[in-house]
């Protein structure tokens, strides 16, 4: 049973990536910190649909907090690739590299290193509900003076706490396999097709992550996989290694990121505070921003800068993933892939602003 007495700085609901990082950059700052996760990692169950590809700038923020990651659940990779039409462009990061991760990887060095710091992780302990003063749970009351919702896409944190604004009017869904072969490239493969999007993803020494992103209605990984030939033909006669694994919509809308039940401050973080689309792979990166970014004004007693914060973390990826979304609309695309083909270096570039860094 939990202590009624004992009062964490955050809990946090969510034990994903984000909600560790949030935890990292909680507990480095000398906070007290609770994570609570409905799952267990037994058996692989804290997986999760996810791109699983970290940005340069992701990358770093990791190394930065201290997380070393399993060399054999991981794979650089030095760019982007975009083909259409048998029109291919190249892009480089001109910043460092990028890393492609299996989430359960992830997941395990995050966990790890929350753990050194002194953070609690109550795991299989299901939230359902805030009140005054903490998160209810089956187990009681788990005390707070700030509640994190870090719980998804879908979250629930952000439905109690009144700060939903519904399903937003882009209608996309993602779904993703990998499978067992050796990665061919060190690059990020998109294959763009008519209302869908193909994403090659390099996710360990054995693996290869295949995610679709599309728009209308909810469809099979096979159905799918034929729109695209030539991937289907690559990666041929590999074994399934990890069920497959959908959400969406994706597009999820919020009122507010900062909010309270009664006088207990709730903010949100990562896919929970709000998501556009997954379509530039910035959604782990920003994720991790804005963890930062909300430890940084709790920790300064201002808390009520964190929607300030938040609007600065996303502004410039949520304007390129707009573009890139109206570009495919408008049926500009095409002619994008062509221009970033015949300027690779503008392509690193836009690589590069779409990381945060402005070169």
């Amino acid at each position: 049973m939990t202590d009624p007495t004992s009062i964490a700085d955050l809990v946090i609901v969510g034990g994903g990536p984000v909600g560790l990082v949030t935890a990292i950059h909680a507990a480095l700052a000398g906070l007290q910190v609770t994570v609570l996760e409905a799952r267990t990692p037994k058996q692989g169950s804290l997986d999760k649909a996810c791109g699983e590809g970290l940005m340069p700038a992701g990358v770093a923020h990791l190394r930065a907090l201290g997380v070393e990651i399993d060399a054999v659940g991981s794979h650089p990779f030095g760019g982007i690739v975009w083909e259409e039409d048998g029109v291919r462009a190249s892009g480089r990061f001109p910043h460092g590299q990028g890393l492609g991760v299996r989430r359960l990887s992830l997941s395990r060095a995050l966990r790890s290193r929350a753990q050194e710091l002194g953070v609690v992780l109550r795991d299989g302990l299901r939230a359902t509900g805030l009140a005054a003063g903490g998160v209810v749970t089956s187990d009681g009351l788990v005390r707070g003076r700030l509640l994190v919702g870090a719980d998804g896409l879908h979250s629930r944190v952000r439905k109690w706490a009144g700060l939903s604004a519904g399903v937003g009017p882009i209608e996309r869904f993602g779904l993703r396999r990998h499978v067992r072969m050796t990665p061919w490239s060190d690059q990020v493969e998109v294959y763009l097709g008519d209302g869908v999007e193909c994403y090659l993803t390099p996710a360990g020494v054995d693996q290869v992550g295949v995610a679709f992103l599309w728009s209308g209605s909810k469809e099979r990984f096979e159905s799918l996989l034929a729109r695209f030939p030539q991937v289907a033909q690559r990666i041929e006669g590999a074994p399934q290694c990890s069920p497959d694994r959908g959400s969406g919509p994706l597009h999820q809308k919020t009122l507010s990121v900062l909010g309270a039940v009664e006088d207990t401050p709730v903010a949100l973080v990562g896919d929970a505070a709000g998501y556009l689309d997954a379509c530039t792979g910035e959604g782990l990166s920003l994720g991790f921003k804005q963890g930062q970014a909300l430890v940084r004004v709790f920790q300064a007693g201002q808390l009520a800068d964190y929607p300030r914060a938040h609007a600065r973390v996303v502004r410039l990826p949520y304007t390129m993933m707009k573009g890139l979304l109206w570009a495919s609309r408008v049926g500009l695309r095409k002619w994008l892939v062509r221009l970033m083909r015949a300027m690779p270096w503008l392509f690193g570039r836009v690589l590069a602003a779409n990381d945060g860094k402005l070169l």
